[in-house]
């Protein structure tokens, strides 16, 4: 009995001493910030004072900072310009240099698409889409290889990089959709994944490769598409978690003490997570009712959310990055997107910065040694 207890709590002592060493990403994806910026938005702090924003991150312990890329968004529908879609090499160029600069470090997320790509749609990009079904790996390949010599050039070089965004049902529909329990497609879209990740390793070697998904909320879907991805070389899990979609927090806990056991050579990052705090001007929120049973739609339920989503994610030595999506929005004096949102850190009305920035922090502060535990099995042995 001695020795058994002794060996867990050597075990544990090694977990934490990992998790200590291992670096905490937090952030956000805050693609939109230059066009939020052109427009003349103002951020301000909780006490009403204007801040910069990628200043005023680094202050709330942020360290990382995503931005998508569409193959060409001139494309993209009117409504989905609307939405937010602009971001083509030369925006994420700039905008690349400035956030390097910053010294955040720089997660791209490559939609291979020339509009939103998520589990409702991945629309292949118009100048793919006469192309020969055979010849869509080495075009993913050669896009991804010129962006990424072009970022470098620009001295905009990602330390992280998504090949596929939300890919959980494919890429490049119809010839790439696939069900993650179903057979249909895998080959075309492994060959797919194998081609960026190439593009993206050659490149730039020092970047961790992400492969991500949106089904937090089902682990027999998210386990059988790893799976299918057992040979693919990449580094990072990517998980979106939305509670509205994806339930409350303890179904998300499940997901991450099942991947840390069925997939323990990869580090999981929530890449994508957001709450309501109003349903205010909100044409998106048709259809999130049940959100409300969760969480209220509410500034305090927000921060509750955010509170107990880092909490949560302290616990598992596996999760090494949470970044907020769409923090920047403030429709306080302008009309960057058609509508609002209301999921963004800042309010629309005041444009003050709300609660759940604060919470975000307990993720990098205090300590990583604090927030682990110990594994339900090693427990059990003693």
């Amino acid at each position: 009995m001695k020795n058994i207890v002794l060996a867990v709590f050597g075990s544990l002592f090694l977990l934490v001493a990992e998790v200590g060493a291992q670096e905490r990403l937090l952030g956000g994806d805050i693609s939109l910030l230059p066009s939020y910026e052109k427009a003349g938005t103002v951020y301000k702090d909780a006490a009403g004072n204007a801040v910069k924003p990628l200043d005023y991150f680094k202050e709330q312990g942020w360290n990382a900072i995503r931005v998508r890329l569409f193959v060409d968004p001139s494309k993209a529908s009117a409504e989905h310009k609307g939405e937010g879609v602009c971001q083509d090499l030369d925006y994420v160029k700039e905008f690349g240099q400035r956030i390097k600069k910053a010294g955040y470090q720089f997660m791209l997320d490559f939609h291979y698409s020339d509009t939103w790509a998520d589990p409702g749609k991945q629309f292949i990009p118009d100048r793919w889409r006469n192309a020969d079904v055979a010849s869509l790996p080495d075009s993913v390949y050669e896009y991804t290889r010129n962006c990424l010599t072009a970022l470098i050039e620009a001295n905009a070089v990602p330390d992280l990089i998504q090949v596929g965004n939300e890919i959980t049902n494919g890429m490049l529909w119809p010839v790439a959709k696939v069900d993650p329990l179903g057979s249909q497609n895998w080959n075309l879209l492994v060959e797919l994944l194998e081609n960026g990740v190439k593009a993206c390793r050659e490149l730039c070697p020092k970047a961790k490769i992400i492969i991500h998904t949106e089904k937090a909320g089902d682990w027999d879907k998210t386990k059988a598409y790893y799976e299918h991805l057992r040979q693919l070389d990449y580094d990072v899990i990517g998980l979106s978690y939305y509670p509205m979609w994806h339930r409350a927090v303890g179904v998300l806990a499940a997901t991450l003490d099942s991947l840390a056991v069925d997939f323990p050579d990869k580090e999981v990052m929530i890449v994508e997570t957001a709450a309501y705090y109003s349903h205010e001007n909100d044409r998106w929120a048709k259809g999130d009712e049940q959100y409300g049973e969760f969480y209220p739609i509410s500034v305090e339920g927000q921060r509750i959310f955010t509170h107990e989503l880092v909490a949560e994610l302290c616990r598992h030595a596996n999760v090494t990055g949470l970044f907020w999506w769409f923090p920047e929005e403030n429709a306080c004096g302008n009309a960057v997107t058609d509508g609002w949102l209301n999921r963004g850190l800042f309010d629309n009305h005041t444009g003050k910065v709300l609660p759940a920035m604060e919470e975000l922090k307990s993720f990098v502060q205090p300590p990583a040694t604090v927030c682990t535990t110990s594994s339900p099995s090693s427990v059990s042995d003693i």
